[in-house]
């Protein structure tokens, strides 16, 4: 259960919270690495060098393995989240990623690798759904989103971290890089306080009122702590119900554009290309640029248009960007299934091989600053407190639904149709997006949660 810090933050302070000082920064460039590691590795597992024998339908499998694990991870992410906590949920996320980067690293059969990011997948969702909810019960709202951002910079950080040592560097070298941040993660997070909102919840006012003088020591913490307590009596007075995300109107409308959004970004093909992106480029053929090259820029370029984004969604609002990412999104994928299209059926497109290059790399950039940013900060804002955890859990399970959904069909039509026909599928979904976003998403930018609920039952906000 969160409140919305931003509505028990000083409207005076010039002072804000670091990103640095709470858990999942550095659980993100572990995952990241995680997310990306197919790409690189897949086609020297099916090749004739690989230390393990694979066939193309078991590193298939590779990708599938991670979703599956995420969406098996939801009951327990649910119980520890309020049950254990925030911070003790991260923690024990990390050491799981800790235990399955030693296992790839030493796993001499495929079954090892499958277990082990399976149980990456269990530890990653655990990870992203206490993190963003951390976040909401120890910010102010005038940087939510900024520090909402954080976790996937830094889980960008970590695809182009495997991306450049992949291809040229030893199988182990990832798996030593990842022990090494999760061994840091714990070492270092140990020491971070709990959540303040969440001490409350405990009865641990002592505890909680270190948090808050450790997060916001620019405020009137006795202060603080009674506007936490109010606010949780006043929760517990309208103590929700699981049938209220159904039985009210607002919720209905919650669970709509958190569905589309978060499903969203895997269908405009965010997993399928961070997965399978040096094979989706090495079948191009393009003679411009070397496929490992090329896969370095693009994490690097969605990279630097995550951080860009991060610094600006506090500023021109979640909307617009959504917009604008989703329409430049489906552009560049409507042109890679173009470019597979015209190759498949003959047409000599080697003097125009760099369209799907420059696609993805355009693809990099303007996904991110919307379609791959925005949905997890509006997730955490559109839902009232007595039903963010079940709200963020199940955002959590769309955007895991979307992956698989997304993973399988991209097989399915390259096996059975062509790679263009996916193309097609997932830049038609970005288009639809954009429309979505028009006509249902409202502009959550500097609201206050209770503003939020209000647009949501259609009621005007000035």
């Amino acid at each position: 259960m969160a409140v919305n810090a931003g509505s028990m933050a000083s409207s005076s302070s010039s002072k804000y919270i670091s990103p640095v000082k709470f858990p999942g920064t550095l659980f993100a460039i572990s995952d990241g690495m995680t997310y990306g590691w197919t790409a690189p590795f897949i086609p020297y597992l099916i090749s004739n060098g690989s230390h393990i024998h694979t066939d193309h339908d078991e590193a298939q499998w590779l990708e599938s393995s991670l979703l599956f694990g995420s969406f098996c991870g939801l009951p327990a992410t649910i119980i520890l989240v309020d049950y254990v906590g925030r911070k003790k949920s991260l923690l024990l996320a990390s050491f799981t990623v800790l235990i399955a980067w030693i296992a790839i690293a030493f796993g001499d059969s495929m079954i090892y690798i499958f277990i082990a990011r399976f149980f990456k997948g269990m530890a990653g969702n655990m990870a992203f759904v206490a993190a963003p909810m951390y976040i909401a019960e120890i910010a102010d709202q005038r940087i939510r989103g900024f520090l909402s951002s954080v976790i996937y910079i830094m889980m960008l950080f970590g695809c182009l971290i495997v991306y450049c040592v992949g291809p040229y560097l030893p199988y182990y070298t990832p798996c030593v890089i990842g022990v090494s941040v999760a061994a840091l993660e714990l070492l270092i997070f140990s020491f971070v306080p709990e959540s303040p909102l969440y001490l409350v919840t405990k009865g641990k006012i002592e505890e909680a009122r270190k948090s808050l003088q450790h997060f916001k020591p620019y405020l009137d913490v006795d202060k603080e702590l009674k506007v936490i307590t109010d606010e949780l009596e006043s929760q517990k007075e309208q103590k929700a119900k699981l049938t209220d995300l159904v039985t009210v109107a607002s919720n209905r409308k919650a669970i709509l554009i958190m569905t589309v959004l978060n499903a969203g970004q895997h269908l405009c093909a965010y997993s399928v290309i961070l997965m399978n992106l040096h094979l989706i480029l090495e079948a191009a053929g393009s003679i411009y640029m070397d496929s490992s090259i090329a896969a370095i820029l693009f994490a690097a370029l969605m990279l630097l248009a995550a951080a860009f984004a991060s610094s600006q969604i506090d500023k021109y609002g979640r909307k617009a960007l959504l917009i604008f990412s989703s329409v430049l999104t489906g552009v560049c994928l409507v042109a890679i299934a173009i470019y597979f299209h015209l190759k498949i059926i003959g047409v000599d497109v080697l003097a125009v091989s760099w369209i799907p290059i420059a696609s993805v790399m355009v693809y990099a950039a303007v996904f991110k600053i919307g379609v791959g940013l925005v949905p997890i900060v509006i997730t955490a804002e559109i839902f009232p407190t007595n039903l963010k955890t079940i709200g963020m859990t199940m955002s959590d399970a769309m955007f895991i639904i979307g992956g698989i959904l997304a993973i399988q069909l991209y097989q399915w039509m390259v096996k059975f149709v062509g790679l263009y026909a996916a193309f097609y599928f997932f830049g038609s979904f970005a288009f639809f997006i954009a429309i979505f976003t028009i006509l249902f998403v409202p502009e959550t930018k500097g609201k206050s949660l209770e503003e939020i609920q209000s647009m949501l039952r259609g009621e005007k906000v000035i």
